[in-house]
């Protein structure tokens, strides 16, 4: 069996996906440790007339993408397309990314909170694919043009270094506020005892309004909508082996007060119940 890399949160059915397409992820230039969390690429070179769709459970997060991938959806226009530099704002919704022929995508993913420190008003670019240049100036498709002949190492650095200059030009205490979001949001992806927002005002000592006002300018997203995503992705990761599942356990152990209620949110975010896409999984691996 092919390996899957450590981290595939998000990624649906990330073993067929990584049956089509080099998946590599990146470390993030230190200067950025905080805002950036990592650096991804994917390159795909399908055989003629094969196509390839991946749903993906996005992290709320910001991705700063170049790359020539068609846009996201079930039946994108006809390509080939051109290298262009794209915000991918925050999602909330299930997307599906439609991949054939061949190409290539290499992106900045934020911390969640950490686009606030370039931007000041995140939710803007929510449910939003932007050209670059119209979130921030300098992020052109130019830049997407030059990193078409370097190695993902050579655009990592390309790509960190335009955004190191652009945070050069942010107030200090804007960037300050970013990096205390993504911080306590970190609790939020990493403790699975937070599971309601009192608990994580309490962890970061502010008040639950306090923590309202931050997350929405800085993540775009309430931290009530940060906590359901990231419980709904680690439902979503538990069965990326095939393995069975207790879901009634699994209720239980991300805070929601009985099985039916993560039904209800993994069907309604999904499109399929838990047990359903488990099903789908197990058949997968067994393929």
């Amino acid at each position: 069996m092919e390996p899957i890399p450590d981290d595939t949160r998000g990624i649906l059915a990330p073993r067929e996906m990584m049956r089509h397409v080099d998946f590599r992820r990146h470390r993030s230039p230190e200067p950025l440790v905080g805002l950036v969390e990592w650096f991804w690429s994917v390159r795909w070179d399908l055989r003629i007339g094969f196509v390839h769709r991946q749903q993906v459970l996005s992290h709320p997060a910001v991705n700063i993408s170049l790359g020539n991938p068609p846009p996201p959806g079930e039946d994108p226009p006809p390509g080939p397309y051109a290298e262009r530099c794209v915000v991918n704002g925050v999602t909330t919704e299930l997307t599906t990314r439609t991949l054939y022929a061949s190409g290539w995508n290499l992106a900045a993913r934020t911390t969640v909170g950490g686009f606030g420190a370039w931007v000041d008003d995140v939710a803007s670019c929510n449910e939003r694919a932007l050209p670059g240049h119209q979130v921030l100036p300098g992020l052109d498709d130019d830049l997407a043009v030059r990193a078409a002949s370097l190695s993902n190492d050579q655009i990592v650095d390309l790509l960190g270094q335009r955004l190191l200059t652009l945070l050069e030009k942010r107030p200090p205490a804007r960037i300050a506020q970013a990096r205390d979001v993504a911080q306590i949001a970190s609790a939020v992806e990493h403790d699975r005892s937070v599971t309601v927002v009192a608990d994580l005002a309490r962890l970061a000592g502010v008040s639950t309004r306090t923590l309202q006002r931050s997350f929405l300018s800085c993540a775009g997203l309430s931290p009530t909508a940060v906590i359901r995503r990231y419980r709904l992705v680690e439902a979503a990761e538990l069965v990326r082996d095939g393995a069975p599942v207790d879901w009634a356990e699994v209720a239980a152990r991300l805070g929601y007060s009985d099985q039916s209620h993560l039904t209800r949110d993994f069907t309604a975010t999904l499109g399929q119940s838990p047990a359903r896409y488990a099903a789908a999984v197990r058949a997968a691996v067994e393929h």
